[in-house]
Formats: C-alpha cells, structure tokens, sequence
C-alpha cells in the first residue's frame, strides 16, 4: 500500500522538511496551499513518533501517514462524538455552571476522559450534582455557550456532499444531540435522555445509559445496516469513552484528545481544525 505523509498547520521549515524526506524517502513534496505539505510515495519510519514527530508539534504541526490516493468519497459513514469533538464545549460541565458546580463536575468530566473513572460511574455522579437544576437552562447553554468546533461545519458539508451518512454518538445529552441533527442535517445521533419532573432535573438519565460500549454498537449496526465495512468508516472522537467506537472504523481521528486517545488513534489533530481531514482525504 502505497502512503503519503501528510502535514499542516503551518509552514514547514524547510531544514524540518529535509528531515522528513530524509527519513521517510519521499519521492516527492507537493506543497498545497494553505499551509499543508504532502510528501508522496513515503515509508514511515518506527521512530517518526519519537524522531519527528516532537519537532512537528513543536511548530505546532499535524501530521498523518494516510493511504495515497484515498479520497473522502471512498467512505461511506462518518460518526462524531459530540462534547469537545462536534462542538467545543462539555454540556454537563456549562449545565454545572448554572448549579454553580462546574468546578466539581468539571473535575470528574476530566477524569473519566482519561479513563480514571467508568463513564457510567462518572456521570451518574455528575448528574446527581445537577439535582434540582431548573429544565429552562438547557436552553441557555445551546443558545449562549454551544459553539460547534473548527472545521466541523465544512468538513460536514464535504461529508454529506462526498455522499456519506453522518451520525453524532455521544454520552451527551439528547436536548442537545437532536438539535444539531436537525439543524446540521445529520442522519442519525444517539445519546443520553435527561430525565425532567416538574421542570426540574432529576439528576437522572431516562433509560440505559450510553456508554462507550453503546457508541460502538450503534456505530457497528449502522456499518452494518448500510452494508459497508469497517474501512469505510471514520469516527471522531477525544476521550477513552471514544475508543471503542474509533475501534470500530477503520479509520479514527482523535481530535484535541487525551494522550490514551491519541495513542490508539489512526491521527490525531492537536491544532489543526476538523476540516483539516479534508487534506488527507480530498472530496
């Protein structure tokens, strides 16, 4: 399988270019503006992660090895976790801030992303700190806090316009998934419902929790109901409640994620935006 090393961010300089086509025997470099180089016919070398990669990061630079010639149309589903991925904000935590507990929800959120606490351990505890906490606030937070990542919109729209099916996977909260599924034309979001009595939250979900095992089986039926195969799918996500959904693509980018996410990821974007996944697979 022929590669390509792709990298962008920024401008490459040119003694961190030399290194690269030194150490990967590219054929060729084609600089393809803005800001993204693409060095062709490439070996990836096992120390370029611990070489190269450093000194990238240091320009504050992505990176990926991605199968030559692969286009964005030779997939067929891309999911999106939703929280820190698909938007820039945890919704528990802004709900949090409301209660005046974002400090204490915040602290969990952070823990079971890195995978020191169980998802379902962690937001049972964080909803119970919401106890209470006046229904109309989650208005507030999709209208006033919610703002979706960069690059997310045109990567969607290169998505659905290449043809593929979309879908938002998420431990999140439903009010907000539906939403943006109405309002980004996705095919399909699954999350979890908050539980509402008198116009109050109960600090409680309504039915089973969706956990990371839940998001890699919905993401395998749908795979499945649309008959593709796992290379066909990308999904997107930051933290360990991701991983075993990003186990079920055949390819997966860890956005601005936890260190144990990008270990297990087929790229990951540290500064780049969504769209920059449109560098590595063209429309």
């Amino acid at each position: 399988m022929a590669l390509d090393l792709v990298i962008q961010g920024g401008a490459l300089p040119t003694f961190l270019l030399d290194r690269c086509v030194a150490a990967t025997g590219a054929k060729r470099v084609a600089p393809q503006p803005p800001q993204v180089t693409r060095l062709h016919d490439v070996t990836r070398p096992a120390d370029f992660e611990t070489e190269l990669a450093p000194l990238l990061a240091s320009e504050r630079l992505d990176w990926a090895f991605v199968e030559a010639g692969r286009k964005l149309s030779d997939f067929g589903l891309i999911a999106f976790d939703m929280d820190s991925t698909l938007i820039t904000i945890e919704c528990i935590d802004e709900l949090a801030d409301f209660a005046g507990k974002k400090a204490e929800v915040s602290e969990v959120t952070e823990a079971a992303m890195r995978g020191e606490i169980d998802y379902r351990e962690s937001l049972r505890r964080r909803l119970a700190l919401l106890a209470g906490l006046d229904a109309r606030v989650l208005a507030r937070v999709f209208g006033e806090r919610l703002l979706l990542s960069p690059g997310a919109r045109e990567l969607l729209d290169a998505a659905q316009g290449a043809g593929l099916r979309t879908a938002i996977l998420s431990g999140g909260f439903t009010y907000f998934t539906e939403r943006l599924r109405i309002e980004l034309g996705f095919d399909f979001a699954t999350s979890n419902e908050l539980e509402i009595c008198g116009g109050k939250l109960t600090g409680k979900v309504a039915g089973d929790i969706v956990d990371a095992a839940a998001k890699a089986h919905h993401l395998a039926r749908l795979r499945d109901e649309l008959g593709l195969h796992r290379e066909q799918v990308i999904a997107i996500g930051d933290g360990a409640n991701d991983l075993l959904m990003m186990a079920e693509a055949g390819f997966s980018l860890a956005y601005r994620a936890k260190p144990a996410t990008r270990a297990k990821a087929s790229v990951a974007f540290n500064f780049v935006g969504l769209d920059g996944l449109l560098n590595l697979f063209p429309a």
